[in-house]
């Protein structure tokens, strides 16, 4: 299955500013104002593009431009925006730090334009010299340095931080029935374990690899169920859960193909590719209630699966999930997810 991908309601969603974070429906809520997470997002999946055409391009010099500006001398980050172009919070390392980083470390490498790779390469560099106290926050950003030590593994601010996230990640706990390292499945599960993949192949540590490989293969089975993704649901849940549950976000699938795209291209297993069409075939409808979260009229996604429906609304996020899952099928070599 290889999947087509649009980006119009990313360009919906986008104006000369940055990326607004929610919609009614798929009209654009611009009273909420921006945040750097989606934007940081959107940048990451508009460099993720081989072959960006000039609107993109002009995407991804708006993305940079407000993560420059949402940027803190010290290297920290303002996270939301007000549509009368005002900061509302204090520069911080939050989620939006860890974003800010993976869309940095991302556009770094791969960014359409030598200036743009230069300038996020800069921003990277004072960004990593931080440390934050929350551990999703340091996975995402840690994930922004891989991309960066698989081009240049001498970066010794991007090999310090990926190490120092995989260590606070820690090892799968020995107990066959919940060996995850943390008592509660939260959200965006896999990129911890996508960090311990990415650490144990860049820094050439087999014991991290093969801890990472160990929870996304738990993982991917904790949320499969009769062969179809079975989400963790926005609320967590801890041992002993048993599902379906609902509110399920795109967020979740999206992590779990990133988990297994990087699992797949380092070990060239089926079963990382089997998981991966998983996440993709979860946003068509092959999910719990049988609904596709895509929307195919407006290139957007859905904002959460519910037990007899979905939430209508298609804001950045569930969008960039829908590109983000959808980007890793379609670069996969011929003959796989045909």
């Amino acid at each position: 299955m290889k999947p087509e991908i649009s980006f119009a309601h990313l360009h919906r969603l986008s104006d000369d500013t940055g990326l607004f974070e929610h919609a009614r429906g798929a009209v654009p809520r611009r009273e909420h104002g921006y945040c750097l997470d989606d934007v940081a997002r959107g940048l990451l999946v508009v460099c993720r593009e081989p072959e960006p055409d000039a609107g993109l391009t002009a995407l991804a010099e708006t993305y940079l431009a407000f993560v420059a500006h949402a940027q803190d001398p010290d290297g920290s980050f303002h996270n939301r925006l007000g549509l009368d172009r005002i900061w509302h919070d204090e520069p911080g390392v939050g989620d939006w730090w860890g974003r800010a980083l993976w869309g940095l470390g991302t556009a770094a490498v791969r960014g359409p334009e030598p200036w743009i790779r230069s300038a996020a390469s800069e921003m990277f560099d004072s960004g990593a010299t931080l440390r934050s106290p929350w551990s999703r926050s340091n996975t995402f950003a840690a994930l922004g340095a891989a991309e960066i030590l698989a081009v240049d593994p001498g970066h010794e601010g991007a090999r310090k931080l990926l190490a120092d996230a995989a260590r606070l990640i820690g090892p799968p706990r020995a107990d066959d029935a919940w060996p995850w390292p943390e008592p509660w499945l939260s959200y965006a599960n896999a990129a911890p374990v996508e960090v311990l993949i990415a650490a144990g192949h860049l820094l050439e540590d087999e014991r991290l690899l093969a801890d990472g490989l160990t929870l996304l293969g738990w993982l991917l089975d904790t949320q499969t169920r009769d062969g179809h993704l079975s989400l963790t649901p926005a609320g967590g849940h801890g041992r002993g859960w048993t599902g379906p549950g609902f509110d399920q976000q795109p967020i979740e699938a999206a992590a779990l193909a990133d988990a297994c795209a990087r699992a797949l291209a380092v070990t060239g297993a089926d079963r990382w590719e089997a998981g991966l069409a998983r996440a993709m075939a979860w946003f068509l409808g092959m999910n719990d209630s049988g609904i596709p979260l895509a929307d195919q009229s407006t290139g957007g996604c859905c904002d959460g699966l519910e037990r007899e429906g979905r939430n209508e609304n298609q804001g950045a996020e569930s969008t960039l999930a829908l590109i983000s899952t959808f980007q890793h099928g379609r670069n996969q070599p011929k003959g796989r997810l045909a």
